[in-house]
């Protein structure tokens, strides 16, 4: 009987110890983060986000994608998240103090989806649709390459002449290794973002029937598909995943997709599909608005944002005031500066 009061004791401790060690001090060190802003006021990260988040989360969650994506870009010295170009800078608890609930994962069978919607191609980047001209540069005149492309001389001249910028369309000047023309479907998908995640720092990236943008280790561009990470992606990627990566051992969520007989002109939001994803003659696939929340959802995941208490190391893509160097002749274009092999010179 005299050994009982120590042993409670002891278990209590433990107990106690833990609580206060695993609880306690984590609440007081950063249960209470504020949302982060400079001198002024005016930039605020991270904000409130909308309903349509919120309920586009609880879709995620219920649909399962919590169990096969994470949502956390480890830091360099742990892991290889940011050479995969999966953030520019390892994930923060004040990144998450608007998320209820955080779905933090524990398993990638798929890329990490922490800073998804960084990877969303601006409108002005976005390429044309197939048969339409191709976007002019805003905010810049045509890059000298575009000039040359839209000359009789442009075959013979296209070598010595700078690449073309970032913000031109890749209809314009293509590269040596240039997609197929927009339309024309290839035998192989573009590669899946897991193939490209899991490419070796400093080796080959696997082969894209599709144009790269200077700095960006993703296709902006599919083929015969929506711009990848836009909106119409992500779309097209929920309802039919082997229509982009044949390989993909992802689900198809076509329940979240209505298919509805076309009444006058087509819907805007209808899905581009082909081959045997495609509608009948007449018909149409159209979200429902559960499928617009969870693209909504992935489209606002975006940890690009700067900390001051966080380090941004390599990774962040080239501005697009400083072009690639030139290609002379036959030679291979030099690596994007955000490019795994240029990140680790």
């Amino acid at each position: 009987m005299k050994g009982l009061a120590p042993l409670f004791l002891g278990i209590f401790g433990t107990f106690a110890f833990s609580w206060i060690g695993l609880t306690v001090v984590p609440t007081w060190q950063i249960g209470h983060l504020n949302p982060e802003s400079d001198e002024e006021g005016t930039d605020i990260y991270p904000r409130p986000q909308s309903g349509m988040f919120e309920r586009g989360g609880h879709v995620y969650a219920a649909n399962g994608c919590v169990y096969c994506h994470s949502q956390q870009v480890r830091a360099d010295y742990i892991a290889d998240d940011i050479e995969r170009k999966w953030g520019n800078r390892r994930s923060a608890p004040r990144d998450y103090i608007f998320e209820r609930p955080v779905f933090l994962g524990k398993m990638r069978m798929g890329q990490d989806l922490a800073d998804i919607g960084a990877r969303a191609p601006a409108p002005e980047e976005s390429p044309a649709p197939a048969g339409a001209a191709s976007p002019a540069p805003q905010g810049a005149a045509a890059s000298p390459a575009a000039a040359q492309a839209a000359s009789p001389s442009s075959g013979s001249s296209l070598a010595k002449s700078p690449a073309a910028s970032p913000g031109t369309s890749p209809a314009g000047a293509a590269p040596p290794n240039a997609s197929p023309p927009p339309g024309q479907r290839t035998g192989v998908a573009s590669p899946s973002p897991g193939q490209m995640a899991n490419t070796t720092p400093g080796g080959s990236s696997p082969a894209a029937p599709s144009a790269q943008t200077p700095g960006a280790p993703w296709p902006i561009q599919t083929a015969g598909l929506p711009p990848m990470y836009s909106a119409a992606w992500h779309h097209v990627h929920l309802y039919a995943p082997r229509s982009i990566n044949l390989d993909s051992n992802m689900p198809a969520y076509r329940f979240l997709y209505e298919k509805r007989r076309i009444a006058g002109e087509r819907s805007a939001e209808a899905l581009q599909l082909s081959g045997s994803d495609a509608p009948p003659e007449g018909w149409e696939v159209v979200p429902t608005y559960d499928a617009k929340c969870v693209v909504a959802y992935l489209m606002a995941l975006n940890q690009s944002h700067p900390l001051k208490d966080v380090r941004s190391v390599g990774g962040a893509p080239a501005p697009a005031a400083s072009p690639p160097t030139a290609v002379q002749g036959t030679s291979p274009s030099p690596p994007a500066a955000g490019s795994p092999t240029a990140a680790k010179k």
